[in-house]
């Protein structure tokens, strides 16, 4: 955890909606979010659960049927601040400025020099037609541009500037030189950086020439073209095998380290957070149902959702522990289907009749950063209506489910208990 508090990224009553034939789809709700400058913030959750769009929202890349609806996205860049403040002066806070406000050709100019994203599939991200040095040398120029006027309109590239006539004739011609040697070297520097060996020569090769992890560092290596102060990587381990993943995590935690960047890391393996991340957040159903420290999370956790996560960790220490499913489904995102009640009440074990109006978010008792949108919170932290100790204790059995009776030499398994901080892969540090 960094020893610093002062925050990089504010966001407030977020939420994006997507506007479909069968309605409105409430993809994140009133979301809230604070991330401190050199901090790794994981957010963890189901697929489908909101965390991509949560990242996508803040790149400004959220595209028709869908749109943020309402919210505010406050970023600290002191320089733009005062650039904007006698135009937009609404927009400003201090040093913070709010993305939904300012002009697009200035949030434009941000993506990628401010802060900047690595995404799910690298090689849906590559021009194919294009080698992975000359797209590395493209976004560096690029972000060179960006960054040396923060109110110019974003550098049109290569594979915007062609219409489909241009682009046939320019197959016939030989090709017309876009980037400078400067930034070709400081391409090959990048894929130095993120250890692609032979760089030089792997900068002249095009994307279905390397392997799924090499190009994951190829993708890690163009979001670092601007060098922003912010990360965003959504699932950068997937599709990947367990020791390229963890060569990805370690590269991520080595330049974190280096540069002292901020990352924001979406993901939905609860290892992953707890080697990565200093503060979580639990998202369910387009909120965030719990946030908090490491410790807060996997320790000290209050939300039924956040118990059913950890409780679906496998254990390999405890022969025979059963893994705890949360039943049901996720539920329809959609307005008419939603209603104003937890959206977790239908799979919640521990549900009651208050459970049918929505919760709100419960600040934990002497904690700036530990809250929970669960009723449960508010008897959890009211003393005089304090959950007993073995509240989240070990569900009742089904009768169907019970196991064979063992032979008197068997050993019994040991009895699964919930996991904590250090059971996940992480050291609490």
């Amino acid at each position: 955890m960094s020893e610093s508090t002062e925050a990089l990224l504010r966001v407030e009553g977020l939420s994006t909606r997507f506007f479909t034939e069968q309605g409105q789809v409430n993809a994140v709700s009133d979301l809230d979010l604070r991330i401190d400058r050199g901090d790794v913030y994981g957010i963890v959750g189901e697929s489908g659960s909101g965390k991509s769009v949560t990242a996508r929202s803040i790149m400004d890349l959220i595209e028709s049927p869908g749109e943020i609806t309402s919210g505010e996205i406050w970023y600290r860049n002191g320089e733009l601040a005062a650039a904007v403040e006698d135009d937009h002066g609404h927009a400003v806070d201090g040093s913070f400025v709010d993305l939904l406000e300012i002009p697009e050709r200035v949030r434009r100019s941000l993506r990628g020099t401010s802060f900047s994203m690595i995404f799910q599939d690298p090689e849906s991200s590559f021009n194919p037609s294009l080698t992975v040095g000359e797209q590395l040398a493209e976004a560096v120029e690029v972000q060179r541009r960006a960054s040396a006027n923060p109110r110019s309109t974003r550098a049109r590239t290569r594979s915007e500037e062609y219409s489909l006539g241009s682009f046939v004739l320019s197959t016939m011609l030989p090709s017309k030189r876009y980037v400078s040697e400067e930034s070709r070297e400081r391409a090959i520097s990048l894929l130095e950086l993120v250890g692609i060996p032979d760089p030089v020569e792997r900068a002249d090769e095009y994307p279905h020439e390397y392997s799924g992890g090499m190009l994951q560092r190829a993708m890690i290596a163009q979001a670092l073209a601007g060098e922003p102060d912010l990360l965003i990587a959504d699932e950068p381990t997937t599709a990947l095998d367990v020791t390229i993943q963890a060569q990805i995590l370690d590269l991520l935690d080595e330049l974190k380290r280096e540069t002292g960047m901020t990352i924001l890391l979406i993901t939905h393996n609860l290892g992953v957070i707890a080697r990565m991340c200093d503060r979580v957040g639990v998202m369910y159903a387009g909120e965030i149902v719990e946030r908090g420290t490491l410790a807060d999370v996997f320790d000290d956790h209050v939300h039924p959702y956040t118990h059913g996560l950890l409780g679906s960790i496998p254990d390999v220490e405890r022969a025979g522990g059963r893994l705890e499913p949360i039943p049901g489904n996720v539920p329809s995102l959609l307005d008419r289907e939603m209603g104003d009640r937890c959206r977790f009440a239908d799979r919640c074990p521990k549900a009651m009749e208050d459970c049918l109006s929505h919760p709100p978010e419960v600040d934990a008792e002497g904690s700036d950063h530990h809250a929970v949108r669960c009723v449960l919170a508010e008897r959890s932290y009211d003393e005089s209506r304090a959950l007993p100790d073995d509240y989240f204790g070990e569900p009742d059995r089904p009768a169907e489910a019970v196991d064979e009776p063992q032979s008197d030499d068997e050993p019994l398994p040991a009895e699964r208990t919930q996991p904590t901080l250090e059971d996940a892969g992480g050291d609490g540090s």
